[in-house]
């Protein structure tokens, strides 16, 4: 049997980050089981994208969801991340 996975990278690494926003990259890739540099390229997608904005914390970056931008699947429907990642075991729908 091929494998696969049910979500995306993208999807994981939001859930990583939505679990907790102060992640390292090297966690997300571990959880990921990519490397580092794939893992940065992610987590730069999401940013350009917009569903996460990066802050410096010190020495660490600390990541916060926009909560209410639409899945990038099918923006006319009225599904916020938010709701997906409460549903998949992220945190609450409301901002960090």
């Amino acid at each position: 049997m091929a494998h696969w996975t049910f979500l995306s990278n993208h999807g994981r690494a939001l859930l990583c980050i939505s679990r907790d926003p102060e992640v390292r990259l090297r966690d997300i890739a571990a959880q990921l089981g990519v490397t580092e540099r794939s893992a940065y390229a992610i987590v730069s997608d999401l940013a350009n994208g917009g569903y996460i904005t990066k802050y410096r914390d010190g020495r660490r970056n600390r990541y916060e969801i926009t909560h209410d931008l639409r899945l990038p699947e099918d923006p006319e429907r009225d599904v916020a991340i938010g709701e997906v990642l409460s549903v998949l075991g992220g945190r609450s729908t409301t901002a960090v």
